[in-house]
C-alpha cells in the first residue's frame, strides 16, 4: 500500500514528513496541496484536515496531520529515527522546541520575505521575527558543538526535525557559514543516502509561479 503525504515543495513542515518517510524507505507518494491558491482553506480540505495545513499523511485507514505527529508515526511503523529508549524525551525535547522555536519562526519570516508582494513585507514585524531566528540558530549552533546529531550517535527525528526549513535558499536570516556546527550538522544530513532537497522532494517550487 502506498502511503500518501498532502504536501508541497516550498512548506519545511511537509518537507520533515517526506524526508522522514524517503529516508526510512517507505513506499509513499506526494499529493499536491495548491496551497499559494488557497486550496487548504476549502470545505474539502478542511474535511480531510480541520487545521487546514499541510502536511498530512494518509496510510491505509490511518490518517494524520502535524509533522512531529507524522514522524512519530513513522518510527513506530519502522523503528527507525526514535534513537535508543533512553534517549526518547531528549528527542521530542527537540521537536517540540523546534516547533516552538525554529520552524515557525522561520516559516513566518521567510513568508514575509519572499511569498508576499514586496509593497506588503512589514518592514518591523521581519526585523523582529529576524531577532528571534538569531537567537535559535545560535541556540542550536551551541547545542552541535562536538556532536554529529541532535541527540544521541545517529539520526533522529530531532534533527529531521530542526532541519526541516534549513535547505531552503530563499532568504530569511540564515547563512550557514555563519553557524559552522549548523552547516556541519546539514552537510551531514545531505550526505545521507536518499536524501533529496525539499523541491526534489515533492511538488512545488517558487519557479512554479515565476
Amino acid at each position: 500500500m502506498t502511503i500518501k503525504l498532502h504536501c508541497f515543495g516550498e512548506s519545511g513542515h511537509s518537507y520533515k514528513a517526506a524526508l522522514a518517510l524517503e529516508l526510512a524507505g517507505q513506499n509513499w507518494e506526494p499529493v499536491f496541496v495548491d496551497f499559494f491558491s488557497g486550496v487548504h482553506r476549502t470545505s474539502e480540505y478542511r474535511d480531510l484536515n480541520v487545521m487546514a495545513e499541510a502536511p498530512v499523511m494518509i496510510d491505509g485507514d490511518v490518517l494524520l496531520s502535524q509533522s512531529g505527529v507524522i514522524q512519530q508515526y513513522i518510527t513506530d511503523k519502522t523503528g527507525k529515527f526514535g534513537g535508543k529508549p533512553e534517549e526518547k524525551y531528549e528527542v521530542l525535547r527537540w521537536v517540540l522546541w523546534d516547533n516552538h522555536k525554529l520552524s515557525s519562526q522561520v516559516g513566518m519570516t521567510r513568508f514575509l520575505m519572499n511569498f508576499l508582494p514586496e509593497e506588503k513585507r512589514p518592514a518591523d514585524v521581519i526585523g523582529f521575527m529576524l531577532g528571534r531566528l538569531r537567537a535559535a540558530f545560535k541556540t542550536l549552533n551551541h547545542h552541535l558543538e562536538g556532536r554529529e546529531w541532535i541527540v544521541g550517535d545517529e539520526l533522529t527525528n530531532a534533527d529531521l526535525t530542526c532541519c526541516g526549513y534549513l535547505f531552503y535558499e530563499e532568504p530569511f536570516g540564515f547563512d550557514r557559514k555563519d553557524y559552522p556546527n549548523i552547516d556541519a550538522w546539514l552537510n551531514r544530513i545531505s550526505d545521507l543516502p536518499g536524501w533529496k532537497h525539499p523541491y526534489d522532494l515533492m511538488p512545488g517550487n517558487p519557479s512554479d509561479r515565476a
